[in-house]
């Protein structure tokens, strides 16, 4: 005989009526304003109530391949306290919208091979889990859920068990998540842009549960995302006042999806034609009105960092980039091409008639890496032609080469030394306090 779990939390937060249900969830779609168009094996989504963050979990979950044919939810346990990760022992559960059937076979395992155990009364009140159910539902036709609650369990086994499961293409992953909880909008708007940082660029340490009530499913992910050199591209970021007006206490939400490499080859592939017409219709916009407004996709307010190249008849006409990445992408390519066309004191400023000549390319950079080495033919030994950005710096003297300029200095040694002297410093000159840094771009032309 089938064992159903009945819906928990219908009614409250969401629709128990099958066509209000459907109806929300069609209201979701309409008003979807994701525009990727790569399928994703994993995604980050927030978990509160339908009417505050049922957009963006529907465009998370809308992200994921269609040909999954089993979706993992891992959600943190709010109402029951308990030791590792806790499963479902029922074959269905039940929404409005019908029954959905556990992957058995796979609580077999998780129970088996990675200490997993039922917990039928830490998942009965649990929202953070059957939240995300209908919206499954309404995506997928024939597909499975494992639903995974985590007490307390360490992030380390999460990306045990994502890495485990990634091998078969089959198999996709939902980590259940909102962000800060309860402050005024102003905070949480900072406090939630931390945070998304943090997701972006790979970084564990910073983490804490104030920045994520799912901390440790993000976690693993994370660190399956940094083991794998993959990504998560930020879909949207935002708060419950969006829905509800109220920002006085507030509630973060932030989706993103996993992209199977590095976040600067997803803008490429995507989005080279976009960057490029980015900073010719900024440089237009300095003789028009003096004002650009241009609709991007969230990937663009992610922090980064580049440098925007002029050439006209391949002769260098300005180039002006970012090291670090200190403001949104789409604000370091607007401001650094209007600079490397205006502001290079190598070159007069570029005239509206130039414009058309321009051969423009944008070099999206990885974040720098320090170097360790005891002396400079140990740096040198470590330094890669050709692959890598070289950053140097001694006291108050700094400065830095793309990988591009390679092509004009392809020995090492000569690398360096001019490197140096651009710095301001002699051609042999090494000291204790020398430092260099590396990092890697990606070419866009």
């Amino acid at each position: 005989m089938e064992k159903i779990k009945q819906p928990s939390v219908a009614g409250t937060f969401y629709a128990a009526d099958t066509n209000e249900l459907k109806s929300q969830i069609e209201k979701f779609a309409r008003q979807n304003k994701n525009t990727y168009t790569v399928p994703a094996r994993a995604v980050i989504v927030p978990h509160a109530g339908l009417v505050y963050s049922g957009r963006l979990a529907y465009e998370g979950i809308s992200q994921l391949d269609k040909n999954l044919k089993t979706i993992f939810i891992f959600a943190p346990a709010h109402r029951v306290g308990f030791y590792g990760l806790g499963l479902s022992s029922y074959d269905y559960w039940l929404t409005p919208l019908g029954k959905i059937e556990i992957n058995s076979q796979i609580n077999s395992e998780l129970k088996e091979k990675f200490g997993a155990d039922y917990k039928d009364d830490a998942i009965a009140p649990e929202h953070a889990i059957e939240i995300q159910v209908p919206l499954i539902q309404s995506v997928f036709g024939d597909v499975k859920i494992v639903p995974v609650l985590i007490g307390n369990e360490t992030p380390d086994k999460i990306e045990e068990i994502i890495s485990f499961y990634y091998k078969n293409p089959e198999i996709g992953f939902i980590i259940s998540s909102d962000l800060s909880h309860y402050l005024k909008h102003e905070d949480a708007v900072k406090m939630d842009s931390f945070t998304a940082q943090l997701i972006e660029s790979g970084i564990t340490d910073s983490f804490t549960p104030n920045h994520a009530c799912g901390v440790v499913g993000i976690l693993g992910l994370i660190k399956f995302a940094n083991k794998n050199k993959f990504s998560l591209i930020r879909i949207d970021v935002t708060n419950s006042s969006e829905a509800s007006g109220d920002k006085s206490r507030v509630v973060g939400y932030g989706t993103w999806f996993l992209f199977e490499g590095g976040k600067n080859a997803f803008l490429k592939e995507y989005y080279s034609d976009f960057i490029l017409d980015l900073c010719r219709n900024s440089l237009k916009a300095q003789f028009d009105t003096g004002r650009l407004e241009v609709k991007f996709p969230k990937v663009f307010a992610e922090a980064g960092a580049c440098f925007v190249t002029l050439e006209k008849n391949n002769m260098l006409r300005g180039c002006i980039g970012s090291i670090i990445p200190h403001r949104t992408l789409i604000e370091d390519i607007v401001i650094n091409a209007q600079h490397a066309a205006f502001k290079d004191y190598r070159f007069n400023p570029v005239t509206k008639e130039e414009i058309p000549e321009l051969q423009i390319a944008v070099s999206l950079l990885s974040l720098p890496k320090q170097m360790s080495f005891k002396d400079e033919e140990d740096l040198l030994g470590q330094i890669q032609p050709f692959k890598d950005g070289i950053i140097i710096r001694d006291g108050n003297y700094q400065s830095v080469y793309l990988p591009s300029v390679w092509e004009q200095l392809p020995d090492k040694k000569e690398f360096l030394k001019s490197l140096k002297v651009k710095a301001g410093l002699k051609p042999e000159h090494f000291s204790n306090t020398f430092e260099a840094y590396r990092f890697e771009t990606v070419y866009i032309k």
